[in-house]
């Protein structure tokens, strides 16, 4: 529980970093504002085009009752939009960064500069780097899309299925949106996405203590032009004391 309660800190240090520097608040909400309106707008189209495809999907039901018919393409058309959900919420931290790339780095490097946290890289030169960035985004949009037809399949299992699918898709987000908010540092040290994954995991509890209340959080609309400058904030703190925590490696000043 102390690791657990130790991720949640970082989040709220980070939230209040943010809090009280308007100027990055309002750098990290553009990006962030930028991504909710293209996934919303991708959304709201897979729910007015639901019925024509699950009409599509399922040929098969035809020539079924009415009610049969009208059933399984209302539970198709809500696991579609739910896992849609599930994909957007997990690849709108993704995209935001990728859109805002620049602008998160500099948050994450002025956060390191108020906390006293060092901040060298590898000596890989921007375009390197950014390069590594983009990589990586595009293997966390695809590891969320693993995920979200995981979580369809699920989704199809009467009750049981509705509810372990909330359940392990807030966990799975909690722990994308972890490894993604973590990745400034990381990268900039010329960690690889695989080594990221694996030092988050030595820290499971820390990891989700952070992660869960970012991704629920997430979920609030407006409020995500917040959450997300002050996870990247409480990210680059998560990122320093679990790289504090690797033998030979030193990220205090």
């Amino acid at each position: 529980m102390s690791s657990f309660a130790a991720g949640v800190r970082a989040l709220g240090s980070g939230t209040g970093i943010i809090l009280r520097s308007p100027k990055l608040l309002l750098l990290g909400a553009i990006p962030a504002l930028i991504s909710a309106l293209l996934l919303l707008g991708s959304l709201g189209t897979l729910i007015y085009f639901s019925g024509d495809l699950t009409s599509w999907m399922t040929p098969f039901a035809d020539g079924w009752a009415d009610f049969a018919r009208k059933g399984v393409r209302v539970l198709l058309g809500a696991a579609l939009v739910g896992a849609a959900a599930v994909l957007g919420s997990i690849s709108f931290i993704a995209l935001t960064l990728l859109i805002g790339g620049p602008f998160y780095e500099h948050i994450a490097e002025q956060a390191e500069k108020q906390l006293g946290l060092d901040t060298s890289d590898d000596g890989a030169g921007f375009a390197r780097q950014l390069g590594r960035g983009v990589r990586d985004s595009l293997k966390l949009v695809v590891v969320a899309l693993i995920g979200a037809v995981v979580l369809l399949v699920i989704g199809f299992v009467p009750v049981a299925g509705q509810i372990a699918g909330v359940v392990l898709g807030s966990l799975f987000g909690a722990w994308v949106i972890s490894l993604e908010m973590v990745g400034l540092v990381f990268q900039r040290r010329g960690f690889a996405f695989g080594e990221r994954h694996r030092s988050l995991r030595e820290h499971k509890a820390m990891t989700l203590g952070f992660g869960l209340p970012a991704y629920l959080l997430c979920l609030v609309p407006v409020l995500q032009l917040l959450v997300i400058p002050a996870a990247v904030v409480g990210g680059t703190l998560l990122a320093h004391r679990v790289l504090d925590a690797r033998p030979g490696v030193i990220t205090q000043k």
